[in-house]
């Protein structure tokens, strides 16, 4: 029961890092911050860290077709979700982004049965199709019909996309190559394209920013790209695995808290709804698998 107690707690600690992402995001990309700097740039400073404590540590490097997996997992965790999200979050508020991210549990859940051929029970996929349509008919609903579904929305269920397909092909690689080491070389592996695009973003001269949103990006870089991993990988390390993965559940719910506490945003009916539906049909499909 003790290794479990701290499996659950670092998992917990994990999520809760995670849980404010998404609102500090909004306020880094609303106070001033270019959007593609904030994702590109986080993923910097987090690669720095990485590099140090994989210097000090010294733990094995991947080997053979390992290296392809890390990439994967680098382009679906350190860009694509980081970067999609920014860009969305230009134009929605953290609210709406929360209810279309908390498919995330289920759409990894899919990914990760059909990249290790698992083979659950119908009910699995019943629920992850309910959840979808949910988060899919919220956006709908929100946008005010299929015309009113912007291309924001659509950066989110992109980011959901490449998230789950790191988390899917990190969770494969973890089990041989460690759980925080996966995710370490995933950032050192990408530094030198991301160090790039924010090099490239800071041609025109360095931004002016309200002191807020500099902070809400320092949180990005230290806490939700590097601190957040390493608590949320060791506690699936740590286990039991079924029982850490459903804390992540909780996540969409913290966030929407966050949203209405930090950036004021008025969380309605159709809002907490939509959420709760989608969390439920996240909650089924993990369950069941």
């Amino acid at each position: 029961m003790r290794p479990a107690r701290h499996g659950l707690a670092w998992g917990a600690l994990g999520i809760l890092a995670f849980s404010f992402t998404v609102p500090m995001t909004r306020i880094a990309v609303q106070g001033g911050l270019d959007p593609t700097l904030v994702g590109t740039g986080r993923a910097v400073v987090a690669a720095a860290l990485a590099a140090v404590v994989l210097a000090v540590v010294r733990p094995p490097r991947p080997r053979g077709r390992q290296w392809l997996s890390v990439a994967v997992v680098a382009a679906g965790v350190v860009l694509g979700f980081p970067l999609l999200t920014s860009l969305a979050l230009r134009t929605v508020e953290a609210s709406h982004a929360a209810v279309v991210i908390a498919l995330l549990p289920a759409v990894t859940a899919v990914l990760s049965c059909l990249r290790t051929g698992e083979r659950p029970r119908s009910r699995f996929w019943w629920a992850a199709g309910i959840g979808a349509a949910a988060a899919v008919g919220f956006t709908v609903i929100q946008g005010g019909g299929l015309n009113g579904v912007g291309p924001a929305d659509l950066l989110l269920l992109a980011a959901v996309v490449c998230c789950a397909a790191g988390y899917a092909e990190g969770g494969v690689l973890s089990r041989v190559l460690g759980s925080w080491q996966t995710i370490s070389w995933a950032l050192v592996v990408a530094a030198p394209f991301m160090a790039l695009l924010s090099a490239q973003r800071l041609t025109h001269g360095w931004p002016h920013a309200e002191p807020q949103a500099w902070l809400a990006f320092a949180y990005l870089c230290v806490v939700s790209m590097f601190l957040g991993f390493l608590a949320w990988y060791r506690g699936l390390a740590i286990g039991p695995l079924v029982q850490v993965s459903q804390v992540q559940l909780a996540q969409p719910l913290l966030t929407l808290t966050w949203s209405a506490l930090l950036l004021g945003e008025s969380i309605g009916w159709a809002t907490l709804g939509g959420g709760l539906v989608v969390l439920a049909c996240t909650a089924l499909a993990v369950r069941s698998r």
